[in-house]
This record gives structure tokens, sequence and C-alpha cells, in this order.
């Protein structure tokens, strides 16, 4: 069965033999889903109806989209149905409400299952559910087949089948993944891991691309391959191998793959993989289906000699909520691992932007479904239905990551950025940040300490790390000619997109060949820690008035070999918060060193010239005070000819002056904290969410993050860059206008066409 339209009209099977009605956005979506459950469930016309009167079934006078019966029998019988469909146009976003109205009708007419579907979306209920962390009912996986129907066991177990049991089957069918390669290839668990990522990539790029909504199956791989579609062939590469040709050129600019790089197990190996990942499409599979499941993959596969690399969720979800960031804000992880706070930053930024648009949604529908709508014709209220329609249709675009002027687009392309100097983290990052939605563009196989495209100084609003500990940067470490950008196409590009800040960002490597990494840095001359490099790396990515959150071991905060940083670190920046958590946090993921988590907020420009107007009169003051003292001392030392000083005079001079010239630095310190004073809040947490074996506990970080919002905004320790966005509806049309730190743009006047 096909769709069939005819200028203005659409065939509806369901209504008769030959009945065209007129047709909508919505009715084609409808018309598709029945064709859906024709083609794919394999229900027949007769045990379906389209625009059912509920009256017949229960005291409601509304009628439904689409109910599908066990069988004909039970439709002809006015046996209670099976499922109850509720089909949307694109232009709405599924949303909690909806689905408790839909799981409610279905309750009141005995429908077994509940559908919201739209082209884009398709969420599944049961009219008997959970209700998740967030406050929604658990998903359903799937349907049954007209011959799954057939059996009431089949049917109760599809009903128990939640996303939370997708995610558990994704999981495993990536494990299996996992073992194939391992099997067949003999490959070590992180390079088995390695593969299953390239095969994932060239998976995900497929259907992405795909207008279609195609499955990357094992049917459409051997398609392919006895075509060799839409590739630019070497006959000398198995068909695989080319794929992965494709792969690379899509991700060149992101540094992922050397250019020599291949898949490295067996074609066999590949399409077994294929084979098992079939039954999922990585582009409209809930990002919380396939993200969590691919984060429990990576737990199980790189627990131990990896575990550095993941920071415990609960510590992401804390850090990101109290820093809040902001669209428009620009965020930055330089030692990024897995991805976790780049992932949980865009999630979070993304529910802000989705959120307004459903609340101007519902503004919308207040202004033209009035009290006057109800006593218009059914002409008019079709036009005003017509005229939301559209509008909806520009308001969702704001959500379409294909749409290049989206919010949800710039916030993926423009405002997330991340590296990692480990070949297999930085692709591991990326396809973590794919699979829970996107933003992974900005991430890069880079050394953190130097700059790459889109990350170098005083560009961030937002940094969040958990810099690697304990290590050191040897003092015969280089900067090298393998560490320059050498593209002169991409270099380009950079510099178009971001201007005369990327030729300043290149002279950090280009100006430096040959030179000591160390020397890049004020704290390089003061400590070779992996982690005091970092502190100073993210100041100086930030922009001033930046804000960061950082892990260290708390070993950096009271140790008094470190008190130099200490005062480094106070000096140009103020700390917001102190938490430390216990060791059991990080012991699931190896390490052995009590951490805490440090938040700092880069000085203003006026910040920072208030701190240095203090040193500047403070060090005039406490010096001229000790003067009487020191100039004696430097007159006797001065002496020359005939009445110079014994050594051992010299030596006790020398002694008493430097006595004195600490107790000016103790003075001098004691003077700038007096008079740049603030408060420092510390808290200390005994349980934060997770145990020693990576088990769930009670998490007192949550009623922290609660408490540290409402003392934020009493003290105003940092005022947003928030992005204000509004939307003037006119004529049905809608201008939008930005605000920025106060400034309003020009309003901007945007439209959709089918090609977004």
């Amino acid at each position: 069965m096909v769709v069939e339209i005819k200028g203005n009209k659409i065939k509806a099977p369901l209504k008769g033999n030959n009945v065209w009605i007129p047709t909508s956005p919505e009715e084609e979506i409808r018309q598709k889903y029945i064709c859906r459950l024709v083609n794919v469930y394999g229900f027949t016309t007769k045990q379906m109806v389209q625009d059912y009167d509920y009256s017949q079934i229960t005291d409601k006078k509304v009628k439904s989209d689409i109910l599908v019966w066990k069988n004909e029998m039970s439709l002809k019988n006015n046996e209670k149905p099976l499922i109850f469909i509720e089909c949307k146009s694109d232009s709405i976003i599924i949303r909690p409400e909806d689905y408790f109205k839909g799981i409610e009708i279905s309750k009141q007419i005995g429908a077994e299952f509940f559908v919201a579907t739209n082209s884009k979306q398709t969420k599944i209920y049961s009219k008997v559910f959970k209700i998740t962390e967030k406050g929604h009912p658990n998903e359903l996986i799937n349907i049954p087949t007209n011959e799954q129907a057939q059996d009431d066991h089949i049917v109760s177990v599809l009903l128990g089948q939640t996303n939370e049991f997708a995610r558990d089957e994704f999981s495993k069918t990536l494990t299996r993944c996992h073992n194939i390669i391992r099997n067949n290839d003999k490959l070590s668990p992180e390079a088995a891991f390695d593969e299953i990522s390239k095969v994932l990539f060239v998976k995900t790029i497929y259907e992405r691309s795909n207008t279609e909504g195609n499955i990357f199956s094992i049917k459409t791989y051997l398609d392919l391959k006895q075509n060799f579609v839409d590739l630019p062939v070497n006959r000398n590469l198995p068909f695989y191998q080319e794929l992965f040709e494709k792969v690379k050129r899509e991700l060149i600019d992101d540094d992922l793959f050397e250019p020599s790089e291949i898949i490295r197990i067996r074609e066999n190996s590949f399409e077994a993989i294929v084979k098992e990942l079939e039954i999922y499409n990585l582009s409209t599979t809930s990002d919380d289906v396939k993200g969590i499941a691919f984060e429990q993959f990576l737990g199980k596969t790189f627990r131990g000699e990896l575990g550095q690399f993941f920071t415990p969720r609960t510590i992401v979800d804390f850090m990101v909520e109290v820093l809040d960031p902001q669209e428009s804000e620009v965020i930055c992880d330089p030692c990024c691992g897995s991805g976790g706070f780049l992932i949980k930053a865009f999630e979070y930024v993304r529910a802000k932007i989705e959120n307004e648009i459903h609340l101007v949604k519902e503004k919308t529908k207040e202004q033209y479904y009035d009290e006057k709508f109800e006593k218009l014709t059914e002409k008019k209220k079709a036009e005003i239905d017509e005229k939301v329609n559209e509008l909806f249709i520009k308001l969702n675009s704001e959500l379409d990551i294909n749409n290049p002027k989206s919010r949800i687009r710039v916030l993926s392309y423009d405002c997330i950025f991340g590296t990692d100097a480990n070949p297999r983290m930085s692709r591991t990052a990326k396809m973590n940040m794919i699979m829970h939605g996107d933003g992974h563009g900005g991430v890069h196989h880079n050394d953190g300490l130097l700059n790459v495209n889109g990350i170098f100084e005083n560009r961030f609003d937002v940094i969040l790390t958990n810099p690697p500990f304990g290590s050191r940067v040897e003092k015969s470490l280089k900067i090298t000619e393998a560490d320059k950008y050498t593209d002169t196409k991409r270099i380009a590009k950079y510099r178009e997109r971001y201007g005369e800040e990327y030729e300043a960002a290149l002279k950090q490597i280009n100006e430096n060949i040959d030179k000591p990494l160390l020397d890049l840095y004020d704290t390089g001359s003061m400590s070779t820690l992996t982690e005091v490099l970092f502190i100073e790396r993210c100041l100086n990515l930030l922009k001033p008035g930046g804000r960061m959150g950082i892990v260290l071991p708390e070993g950096v905060l009271n140790n008094t070999n470190l008190q130099k940083i200490r005062d480094y670190v106070e000096s140009r920046a103020k700390i917001l918060l102190i938490v430390s958590i216990p060791q059991d946090v990080f012991i699931a993921s190896g390490a052995t060193v009590k951490p805490s988590l440090v938040f700092f907020k880069k000085f203003t420009k006026d910040e920072a010239e208030q701190y240095r107007k203090i040193i500047k009169k403070t060090e005039k003051e406490i010096k001229e005070k000790y003067e009487s003292e020191t100039k004696p001392i430097l007159a006797e030392l001065g002496v020359k000819g005939k009445e110079a000083l014994k050594a051992e005079e010299k030596k006790k001079l020398r002694t008493e002056l430097k006595k004195i010239s600490e107790n000016i630095t103790v003075e001098i310190k004691a003077q700038v904290k007096k008079e740049f004073n603030y408060e420092i809040p510390i808290a200390e947490i005994e349980k934060a969410g997770i145990s020693t074996t990576g088990g769930l506990i009670e998490n007192e970080l949550k009623p922290l993050a609660t408490e540290f919002k409402t003392y934020k905004e009493q003290k105003r320790l940092w005022i947003n860059n928030k992005k204000e966005v509004k939307y003037e509806i006119t004529d049905g049309d809608i201008h939008r206008l930005s605000i920025i730190d106060g400034n309003v743009s020009e309003p901007e006047l945007f439209y959709v066409k089918a090609k977004d």
C-alpha cells in the first residue's frame, strides 16, 4: 500500500474503496502511518477505522485518528480496540501532556496500546504505565504485528518492554557486536571497541543522510554493494572499506582518523555487526535509549585501564547545574574523555530551548483559539487551524538540527567544543554525542593544552572539565612542527569563521616551535603537574567573567608546596564554590585520590583592574612601612672597598632581609584579601549518588545544587549571558528578536522551506 495524492485530495482507504478527502500535513501523516500498519505490521484495512466515534464505546464525543482491533471479528462485535493512534503534524513536538491525554483516552476506550506519531517522532505507551525520573510515562518499544496480536502472551510481553528494556537490549546488542570482533578477529577489548565505533559511524552517517528514513540493514548494505551507490569507487578496496572512506571524508575536519586508517576486521564480521544493529535506526531511535545504552556499554568495555576518562554522571549533572549554561554561551571541555560534560551541557541548554518553543506555541493557541473561535463557521475554523499549523511549522524549525538557522543547530555547531589527547577517547566522545542527539562537531583529537579549531584563548563562557591527575609534563617536551596546522583550506575556513582571533590563536604554536611546552604557561615555572597547567589553560580559554567547574585532587587546595599556584589562580579569578566529595565516587573509575569540585569565575575587566590597583597600592604601602628596616641593610650590603663586609656578616644581613621580605609578602597578601574580600562557600558531601562499586546511593549533591542556585541569585555571583528570544506573530508571519546582554537584534523574519 502507498499514499496516493491528487491535487488537494488524498486517498483514505479506511473510509471506503475509492474515497478521497482534503489533504493536510496531519492527514498525510495519518495515511502514511496507515500504510505502515499494513506494510510493516501486517494489519488489514478491515480491522482498522479512521475517525472512529468514541460515543459508540464511551460517553466521550470525540473522534480518534486511527483505531486498530485484534481482528476483523473484534471490530464487528464492537469489542475493545487493541491500539489507539493519534497522528500529529511535523510541527508538533509530542510532549508529556499529549502522552497523558492519549493514555487517558486509551484507558476509557480499553485500548492496550497508545501511539502518538508524526514523521519524526513515534511514542508508544501502555494504558498502564510507570513514571520515569523525569516525570514522563515510560515508553514501550513497539506495538504488536497482526500475527503477534492474536497471541495474548506475546501482547503481554510487548506491554512490558519499555524504553528501560530497550536501553538494556541496545547495550546487549553492542556487547554482542563486541564479542563478534573479539571471537572472529582476536582483537583486544579496546581495539574491538574502535572497530565497533567505525561501524557505528558508517551506520549513523548513512541513516542521517537518508531522507526516506531507511535503516542501514544487511539488505541495504548488500544492495549498496551491488550498485556502489553514491561513492567515488576505488575498485582496489573492498566495499565496506569504501564506505568507511566516505565516513573519513565526512569527518575530515575533526582529525579523528588518520588518512591511512581502515576498518580492521573481516568483511564477514562487519556484516554480522550490521545484522545485529539493523533493528535500530540511529537517526530516529530515542536519544534517551541509544545514549544511555551506549554509556552503559562504554562503562563495561573500559572499566579499568581507561576508567579515568569517565566522570560519574552524578558529578557531571551537579557541575552543569551549578554553572547553569545558557543559550548562546560557548562551552568547552579541553579534556573531554567520553564527552560526559559536553553531552549534559548540550542536553541542558536544548531542554531550555524546547521549553521556550512550547510556551510560545501555547501562547499562539491562546491567541487564535479564544472564545470567539467556537462561534466561527467550520470553514473559518479550518482556516485558523491551517494558519496555526503553518506557524507551528515555522516555530518547529527552531528545533530542527538540519535547519542552518535553527537555535538547536547553532547550539550544536557553534557552542559545544572539546578535545582529548587520546585518539580513542576523542572518537568515543564524538560517537557518544551523536547517540545523545548531537553537538559533536566541535570535538577534536588534540592536546588540550594547545589551540585547535575553535578552541583558543578568551573564547568561552563556560568550561567544565576533569583533567588527568598526578601526571606531569616533562620539561624536555617541546612544541614541534608536527603540532602546526598546515591544511591551508581548513585554515582559511577557520579564519573566515573566527576572524582575527584565529590568527592570534595560531601563534601559540607557530611562534613557539622547538620551545618547551611548559614555557607557554606562567605556572610552568611553578609546577609540572598536569592538573595545575590545566587550571591555567582553562582560565586562559575563558572570556573575562567566564566561569568554570573543574575536578581537582584536594592536594591542589591544601598542599603547602602549591601555595604559589593558589595565589596565581586567586589573582585571576574568584572562587565561587568548593565541594569536597568522597573518594568512593571515583573508585569505580579507577581513581585513588580524594577529589574536590572547584568552581571559579574569571575576573571581569573591571575586577581585574580593581585587583591590579589594590595590589599596586598595597605593595607601595607595605614596602614603605618596612623601608626604615630594609634601607640600612641594603646600604650596608652595598659597601665596597676597605669597608667591605665579611662573608658571615653579609649572610646574616641577607637572612634578615629575607625575613623582612617574607613579612612584607605575608602582609601584602593579608591586606589584599581584606580589600578584595568575598565569601567562598565550602561544602563537604558524604554521599554523592554513587558507591565504590558504581551502584546508585543517596545523592546529597542534588539539594546542594538547589541551595547554591538560590545563593548565586541572592549574591549575584554572575550575570548570565542569557539569550532571550522573543517571537512576534503578525498576520501569519513570525519575527524573531534575539536579546543578548540587553542588546536587541533587528526583527528577523524567517521561513521554513520543505528542503530545510
